[in-house]
């Protein structure tokens, strides 16, 4: 959700990338709750972060405790920013963290 809010609201101001460390189909209720606000997510896919190691970021942010944990150290000088969300469960808790997500992400921005 976090890769689908980050480029609809500012993705002509940055390049996305996303990955977990443990991937799992982008599951129907997250997809459901980005529809709600007008973001459709159903062709992303998680990636496992190996896919991305060789990467360069400016910003690597984690937004659980495993993913901050578990994070490789990309090359480069990448500033690292963690917030943890809780893992949802129902379409209520998607529509909870979606906001969180949001509200979080558009500090970042600012």
């Amino acid at each position: 959700m976090a890769e689908g809010l980050l480029r609809h609201d500012a993705g002509d101001r940055f390049e996305v990338a996303s990955a977990g460390t443990r991937p799992k189909p982008v599951r129907p209720e997250a997809i459901a709750a980005m529809l709600e606000i007008g973001i459709d997510i159903s062709d992303q896919r998680s990636k496992h972060l190996s896919e991305l190691a060789n990467e360069r970021f400016d910003v690597v942010l984690t937004v659980c405790d495993d993913a901050r944990e578990s994070c490789p150290v990309f090359p480069g000088s990448a500033k690292r920013l963690h917030r943890a969300f809780e893992d949802p469960g129902d379409l209520a808790a998607f529509r909870r963290v979606r906001d969180a997500l949001r509200a979080y992400l558009e500090t970042l921005q600012a």
